[in-house]
């Protein structure tokens, strides 16, 4: 075994002291079997070489003899980085004089070992950044595990990681996902146990104890409560909830797969990906609309989270991961069984909704069809996906009948199928006809300043709430301001109302919404004003309530809708002209 240092990286001086020190530092005695710790992405990422697979990728073979235990020379300090293996700066500076002892600390001497034994083994979310208390502050260990897994993703499309399993029992990985877990709130599952009864019971306790379990093996997923949801078409959507622990599990699981997977996921998903959101997906489409867009083939995937083939999709899911305890994880998840009404039924296919890992999984398994659709039928049109919701806008409308026709092949061999009633085929031009797509009415209108100015018809894709989101937020205004809290203090109703209709209010500001709003600003001027009259019954003098007017409420601290329509970005044709 060669343990000495490449000649591009330690190239020989014309000799001297540092000549000495470079040959001395290369012993001939084996250096340990484990040279590499666990501090880079070389844990969680299969090594190309001759060493034999036992559980640790950087393990020599228990002979003693066989290839090279080290990965081979890198090309470029990059893909070193990708890797997992610090280079710091200042070993350039360590190579330039050939003194080990200027290496910073968690560097390679010419011997490939940690030089002077100041590095630390802390996984691969070890202490970088500057020593400079001014300068960039380094970013949390967790964070910087997600960016190397992502990295070494992105650098080889078709490497499988295989050492996952042990990065989710890690404290600060099970902290994170019960940061995020809390942030989510939710109910508690089967076991009744809630977000505040571990609290009560300790965090750090309960996070404790399900590591120990997790790095034991012995975790077993609870079986999943079904609750329904209303729909807005009067359906029940089922929901599956997990328990507090399982979620937390989940959110673990998901902080890791999920940099692997999203370095293959492609530009046309935005559903429940990180720095995505539904506001860019309907951006697209605005812009699409503006630039010859006339046609748009609207799908809607029936039963989509229960239709999920668990084969295929462990297929999918071990195309990047080789890890059998993280894939045999998956796999309980999936059969963990649903109890409804004190029965419990097995779960053959799908993935519940409510599950944290479960937007990732649908994600994997509907990558199929946005890849087949990238490389063989995107001069069809434009795929805009969220989740489960997808629509494909196209210039003709020859062009759309052939993209329904590859959708349906495609979902076919995922075992999937369309809903005949919610599926259509949209015509735009000239503002004939309107698609709903993530909450929004999306349709053509004709640009009355373009008409001014230059007396052409040009029309554009405008959105607003749709009908249904419109009927569902007065729902919730009806059901927040009943007859019977009129003699409730209206400053508290009005707090009550303030976070849904300020939340509503910026999820929708970005379009034409102007009209909505002052549509739905006069629906809950009439609400709290029916409570005043209400409270005064009998007693309502003559005139009394004219001077209750929307001023009046807004004084009292009611948020107002209108005038906070605020557009994401300038409209392209004006950043041409400018």
């Amino acid at each position: 075994m060669n343990l000495a240092a490449p000649r591009e990286r330690y190239p020989q001086g014309r000799g001297g002291r540092a000549d000495h020190v470079t040959a001395k530092a290369t012993p001939a005695a084996r250096e340990p079997k484990r040279a590499v710790g666990s501090d880079g992405v070389e844990d969680a990422a299969r090594v190309q070489g001759g060493a034999r697979n036992t559980r640790d990728p950087s393990a020599q073979p228990s002979s003693g003899q066989g290839g090279t235990y080290k990965p081979k020379a890198k090309s470029c300090a990059v893909q070193r980085e990708s890797e997992g293996t610090v280079v710091p700066e200042s070993e350039a500076r360590a190579e330039r004089t050939n003194v080990v002892k200027n290496n910073a600390a968690g560097g390679k001497g010419p011997c490939g070992g940690r030089a002077g034994g100041a590095g630390k083994r802390k996984g691969m979310a070890g202490k970088t950044g500057p020593n400079d208390p001014g300068g960039r502050r380094p970013r949390d260990k967790v964070q910087q595990l997600q960016r190397r897994l992502w990295c070494a993703a992105k650098r080889a499309p078709g490497r499988r990681f295989h050492a996952l399993y042990d990065h989710i029992w890690r404290g600060d990985v099970l902290q994170e996902a019960w940061k995020r877990v809390k942030e989510n709130r939710g109910v508690a599952g089967i076991d009744g146990q809630s977000i505040r009864d571990v609290e009560q019971y300790g965090v750090e306790r309960f996070l404790e104890e399900l590591s120990i379990v997790l790095r034991a093996g012995e975790y077993r997923p609870s079986v999943v409560q079904r609750r329904y949801i209303p729909k807005a078409d009067g359906r029940q959507r089922p929901l599956g909830i997990p328990t507090v622990r399982d979620r937390v599990v989940q959110a673990a699981a998901k902080l890791m797969l999920e940099p692997v997977f999203e370095a293959d996921f492609l530009p046309c998903s935005y559903g429940f990906r990180p720095k995505r959101s539904a506001l860019m997906a309907l951006e697209t489409l605005r812009k699409l609309g503006a630039k010859g867009g006339h046609h748009v083939f609207d799908a809607d995937i029936r039963d989509y989270f229960g239709s999920i083939d668990h084969d295929k999709l462990m297929k999918l899911v071990a195309r990047r991961i080789s890890d059998r305890r993280m894939l045999k994880l998956l796999r309980q998840w999936l059969k963990a069984g649903v109890m409804e009404e004190g029965v419990v039924s097995p779960t053959m296919a799908g993935t519940p909704q409510g599950g944290v890992i479960s937007p990732l999984l649908s994600n994997i398994y509907l990558h199929v069809l946005d890849t087949l659709w990238t490389r063989h039928s995107a001069p069809l049109g434009t795929l805009v996906r969220y989740a489960d919701d997808f629509v494909v806008m196209c210039r003709t409308r020859k062009e759309c009948e052939q993209a329904e026709a590859r959708i349906r092949q495609i979902l076919a061999r995922l075992g999937l199928e369309l809903h005949p009633d919610k599926t259509r085929r949209v015509e735009l031009y000239d503002g004939k006809q309107g698609f709903d797509f993530l909450g929004c009415h999306l349709h053509k209108r004709m640009s009355g300043v373009v008409w001014e100015r230059r007396r052409v018809r040009v029309y554009y894709l405008h959105r607003w709430p749709s009908n249904r989101a419109m009927q569902r937020i007065r729902q919730r205004i009806r059901e927040m301001t009943p007859r019977s809290r009129c003699h409730a203090d209206l400053r508290e109703v009005i707090g009550d109302l303030n976070p849904v209709l300020r939340g509503w209010g910026n999820y929708f500001r970005t379009g034409n919404a102007a009209t909505r709003f002052n549509q739905l600003d006069g629906y809950v001027y009439r609400r709290l004003r029916a409570l005043r009259v209400k409270r005064k019954g009998r007693n309502l003098r003559a005139g009394e309530a004219a001077s209750w007017t929307r001023e009046y409420f807004w004084q009292l601290g009611l948020h107002r809708l209108r005038g906070t329509v605020r557009y994401p970005a300038q409209p392209f044709w004006k950043q041409e002209a400018a």
